[in-house]
């Protein structure tokens, strides 16, 4: 790689245009991608103060949540990879009704999973060892939430239509108007009104309806506007389908690393669970917020390729990872200095803060190597390069699971634990996401990729 010496003018001026291109997307994207962790943030925090039973109980219910929704965020990545595709290709019907497929798509699964999750969630609770006490808030929570998973699941795919379409901008405005309603709803049902843990699950539920409710609107606007059809289209659905299948293994693989160790965190006591779902409602905080360069990587990527840019490509690739590493350096910073004073918010537990104390540290130390993974994640998502994704994360689970299962085991404690979440399991991704970029096999051009 040139030397800033060594970098003539038409250099310079591509990375300012890779710049310009990237803070244009990043920006809002950063906003509305903080949206899902700020949401289980201000649960945790307003849940928080009715006890430690209730936020173990929401601990364990937010993992199972999320897992049942977040195993299909291809609805999101494939559809912006995918629809950006179609944009640089300059055909925006069809990237519209390729959106749609999506969208039906999100509707179909939704409906199973709630299906699914309603009359199993006792033994879901069960299965991740739950005590006794925190078990049935768990359950409460995770039964009426799961009436908004239909409503999250449109927002993942509607949410990659206009990525796709390379606007991050609505999103961002729909993330901030769902986070306040969100936020106004649990403090009135949950006090207010008295409802506890409930009132907590059910303004989530509200306020993820009218998210849905705004991006339909939003992306049924543009499909009239451009001439995509709104009917459903079998061959279509499926299509999105075949194209998500590899970067669901992939999720499946992340959330079961996400699982085994809220599961280890279970065992280690509640004072234990509590700090856990603490550190990792703010470790996907952070995530999502590293993965805004990554949302513009998918989008700019898509669009170049569908150019046939390939040039474009490898150079916001480069460019990406250097913005990936400063703002993994930057929040590690912030995690570091800003926690005695953003704990207190969560809880007032001393047991619990302990606890929290080191793994936060952990978080902090291991922030630049996050910021590399996401940034390469999301480039060769925009590439559609999901089975090379898929394999790669089935071995960081391979690696991570033993690692997990020994901590307890070894007489080790959350720290120990995320050492194992933060840094083998990241570390793992690391590498084997670095060795793919560096091939250059992830660049194949054209509208769609063969």
């Amino acid at each position: 790689m040139p030397t800033v010496a060594d970098r003539s003018p038409s250099t310079r001026s591509t990375m300012r245009r890779h710049d310009r291109e990237i803070l244009a997307l990043a920006l809002p994207a950063f906003g509305a991608l903080v949206a899902e962790p700020l949401f289980v943030m201000a649960d945790s925090a307003i849940v928080g103060h009715l006890g430690t039973a209730q936020l173990a109980g929401l601990g364990v219910a937010a993992a199972l949540l999320q897992t049942g929704v977040n195993v299909f965020v291809f609805l999101a990545y494939a559809t912006t990879a995918a629809v950006a595709r179609r944009v640089g290709s300059g055909d925006l019907s069809a990237a519209i009704r390729q959106g749609m497929d999506g969208i039906w798509l999100a509707l179909l699964l939704g409906a199973a999973v709630v299906a699914v999750v309603l009359p199993a969630a006792p033994t879901l609770v069960d299965l991740f060892g739950a005590s006794g006490t925190a078990a049935p808030h768990a359950v409460t929570y995770l039964r009426i939430s799961a009436f908004g998973i239909p409503a999250m699941l449109v927002v993942l795919a509607a949410t990659g239509v206009l990525r796709g379409l390379q606007d991050t901008r609505t999103p961002l405005y729909v993330a901030v108007g769902g986070f306040s309603a969100n936020g106004a709803l649990n403090l009135a049902l949950v006090y207010g009104a008295g409802l506890g843990i409930a009132g907590s699950a059910l303004g989530t539920v509200l306020a993820q309806c009218a998210m849905a409710a705004v991006y339909l609107y939003v992306v049924v606007r543009g499909a009239r506007r451009h001439g995509a059809s709104l009917r459903p289209d079998a061959a279509g659905i499926r299509a999105c389908a075949q194209a998500g299948a590899p970067l669901l293994v992939r999720t499946l693989s992340l959330r079961a690393v996400l699982m085994i160790a809220t599961a280890v965190a279970a065992r280690l006591g509640d004072a234990d669970i509590a700090a856990h779902q603490i550190a990792l409602t703010l470790w996907s905080l952070l995530a999502f917020a590293l993965d805004a360069v990554a949302i513009a990587g998918q989008a700019i990527i898509g669009r170049y390729l569908g150019a046939g840019d390939e040039a474009g490509a490898r150079a916001a690739c480069r460019r990406m990872v250097q913005w990936g590493i400063a703002a993994g350096v930057l929040l590690g910073l912030l995690v570091a200095l800003a926690r005695p004073l953003f704990m207190p918010l969560f809880t007032s537990d001393s047991a619990v803060i302990d606890a929290l104390t080191p793994a936060l540290l952990v978080v902090a130390v291991t922030q630049p190597i996050a910021g590399v993974v996401f940034v390469l994640d999301g480039v060769l998502m925009g590439a559609g390069d999901g089975p090379y994704l898929a394999g790669a994360m089935v071995l960081t689970l391979a690696v991570f699971a033993p690692a997990a299962l020994l901590v307890p085991a070894a007489g080790g404690g959350l720290t120990a634990l995320w050492w194992t979440i933060a840094g083998v399991m990241m570390s793992t991704r690391l590498i084997t996401l670095w060795l793919r970029a560096r091939s250059g096999r992830w660049v194949v051009t054209g509208a769609v990729r063969a």
